[in-house]
């Protein structure tokens, strides 16, 4: 589908909309997600042509340091950011098992309506139980996607329009489903999922045109991409393959190492870590072999304790950053997802240094404007 414009390395903000951002740090310097910071780092991202702004669903914290427990929910941040935006697209992240896709399709409309067509879904079928205990929902981990496809078929079916309809299926028996006004991008706008298994690279191949995933060792990117081509190769469509990215950038290599040995081992979140591994089992891929599973990245920087499982460090001076984004894009990513210890302390170096390096790779264009 080839989303977000021309740029041939395209970035996406991260978790912003979350305490801690996406970091098991108990760093005090952590994202403390203030609103009116959050609208800051937007904006900022905006100005310098960064393609979307991506927030993730919690509903409770991990850990002692109680991090990603204050969050703002994603339809109505997305819809606020997207007014207070002029060019960056806004993803809300909406869990299936408590929206209905009736509800879904009128909520993206609305927000696309907003933002004069800059909104778009990410679709998440499943998360540790914990979070669905507060909403009285239990996940059924070996069912998650098959649900998650039919509530997609809907949801889809409805951003088309025409007359109402009943649906009869497996998980749903609707009556009279219709939704006015439809989305401004036609035939809908676009559709994220995240998933690493092979279950979460099927869904995609029948859902989504970005797939959001993990990378167990960046050496394997180009082989994990061929394989989303294989799940799509008859369907007639193809998906756009994203990543996720710790930044640590900083004039010399020594401060990037540093800072980052700092907040992500010597302040590592240990409770929030512990909290993870026993809640992820519920959802973890179990057709993946486990040597594939979701786990530190086992090429570049020391995977440290503090980084999210799957997230791949980028640690050192701005050239540094550009040759390994250099390398993702030759393996055939479309993105990443730019993750920060503190989103706006760090971004201006990021957007002052970095971006200009990739525009003179030929990784992107010129800012707007």
């Amino acid at each position: 589908m080839g989303c977000f414009g021309d740029n041939a390395f395209k970035f996406g903000l991260f978790s912003a909309n979350c305490g801690g951002g996406l970091t098991f740090s108990a760093a005090p310097e952590r994202w403390p997600a203030s609103w009116d910071d959050i609208v800051r780092v937007s904006q900022m991202a905006d100005d310098a042509g960064i393609e979307f702004i991506l927030p993730v669903a919690k509903w409770r914290g991990m850990g002692e340091a109680d991090n990603f427990g204050r969050s703002f929910e994603t339809l109505t941040h997305s819809a606020a950011i997207g007014a207070l935006t002029r060019r960056i697209g806004v993803f809300a992240t909406v869990h299936v098992t408590l929206l209905t896709p009736a509800f879904a399709a009128k909520a993206i409309a609305t927000i696309d309506h907003a933002t004069h067509g800059r909104a778009g879904l990410n679709i998440v079928c499943g998360w540790n139980q914990d979070e669905f205990d507060i909403h009285g929902v239990t996940i059924d981990g070996q069912r998650r996607y098959d649900q998650g496809l039919e509530w997609f078929r809907i949801y889809a079916k409805l951003m088309q329009g025409g007359p109402p309809f009943d649906w009869d299926g497996e998980f749903y028996h609707l009556r009279g489903l219709i939704t006015d006004p439809l989305p401004v991008q036609r035939p809908r706008p676009p559709v994220m999922s995240a998933g690493f298994s092979n279950k979460g690279r099927a869904f995609a191949a029948e859902a989504a045109d970005i797939l959001f995933t993990t990378l167990p060792d960046a050496t394997r990117a180009a082989e994990f991409v061929r394989s989303v081509r294989g799940f799509t190769a008859g369907r007639g469509r193809e998906v756009d393959v994203y990543s996720t990215t710790q930044m640590v950038c900083r004039p010399s290599r020594r401060e990037a190492e540093e800072f980052y040995h700092y907040f992500a081992e010597e302040m590592a979140d240990r409770s929030a870590i512990e909290y993870f591994r026993r809640q992820r089992g519920a959802t973890a891929g179990s057709d993946t072999p486990i040597g594939e599973r979701p786990s530190h990245a086992a090429s570049g920087p020391v995977p440290y304790a503090g980084l999210f499982p799957g997230t791949h460090p980028l640690v050192g001076t701005p050239d540094d950053i550009v040759a390994e984004l250099e390398l993702l894009h030759r393996a055939g990513l479309a993105g990443s997802a730019l993750v920060f210890l503190n989103y706006l302390d760090e971004m201006p170096y990021f957007i002052a240094e970095v971006l200009p390096r990739m525009q003179r790779a030929g990784l992107r264009g010129p800012p707007p404007g």
